[in-house]
């Protein structure tokens, strides 16, 4: 589904703030894996993402996505078989419209639902019904009115409405409150597993690397230096990770947010 090949990024090249962010990095995700990536700060798994989306083109290497050789592709063209999330509630959604307009935005595969029918608010309702949080109810509140939680859930909805081809969820839980978190991250999992979406999230919490999806891979100084699944994941514990980082890496661990998080 997704196969990355020698991708490399530095940021300013030449200067006193150049930074390689990525090095080499590939990696093959067969249709239907659910990824989790863990890694310490600066790590490289937001640019990983970034380069997937085509917010920058990588230095080196090419991406392709199922059967399209997306390498050189705009931006604005992946956005149609990608979906993103974000660990900021504010993006992904526009706070000026209603949930109803959103979600019209988010139905319409790319454009706008031209006309919405009473039909489509019926859908609507039944898609914001498994949230269960109420918003079917609020079709005309601005987006802007919502908590946090409540944007990040309709967010997630409006990612999947029509299943990406791939879904990146780039800590999309972690400026919720646990309960909150918990919650989107069920909804998460029961949207990934009822569409089949080939999905790779990165978390800062340890347990749900190795309790979600079916692949662990773990990333410092740009590279993947951990790609575990099956019964290597199966008998992998949070000590092993935080060991296995140290042995290939040569470094502690120093994610405070990863290595406090029960």
């Amino acid at each position: 589904m997704l196969i990355l090949k020698d991708i490399s990024k530095t940021f300013n090249p030449g200067t006193v703030n150049e930074k390689n962010a990525l090095n080499h990095v590939s990696l093959t995700l067969k249709s239907g894996d659910f990824a989790t990536i863990i890694g310490s700060n600066g790590a490289g798994k937001s640019t990983l993402f970034n380069a997937i989306c085509g917010d920058f083109m990588s230095d080196t290497g090419s991406i392709q996505l199922e059967d399209m050789d997306i390498t050189f592709m705009p931006q604005y063209k992946r956005a149609k078989y990608i979906g993103h999330l974000y660990q900021d509630p504010n993006k992904g959604s526009a706070p000026g419209m209603t949930i109803l307009e959103n979600l019209a935005l988010a139905a319409g595969k790319g454009g706008w639902l031209s006309h919405i029918s009473k039909k489509d608010k019926l859908i609507f309702k039944e898609q914001l019904k498994q949230l269960d949080l109420g918003l079917e109810d609020r079709l005309n509140q601005p987006v802007g009115l919502l908590s946090g939680g409540q944007r990040q859930a309709l967010t997630l909805l409006m990612a999947t409405y029509n299943p990406p081809k791939l879904l990146l969820l780039d800590e999309h839980t972690a400026a919720l409150d646990p309960q909150t978190a918990k919650k989107v991250l069920s909804l998460t999992k029961e949207i990934v597993e009822k569409n089949h979406i080939t999905t790779l999230m990165i978390t800062h919490n340890m347990h749900d690397a190795l309790s979600l999806g079916n692949r662990t891979i773990m990333m410092d100084n740009g590279k993947i230096i951990l790609d575990i699944e099956g019964s290597q994941r199966e008998n992998t514990t949070v000590s092993d990770l935080i060991e296995q980082f140290k042995e290939k890496s040569g470094n502690e661990f120093d994610n405070d947010r990863i290595l406090l998080t029960k």
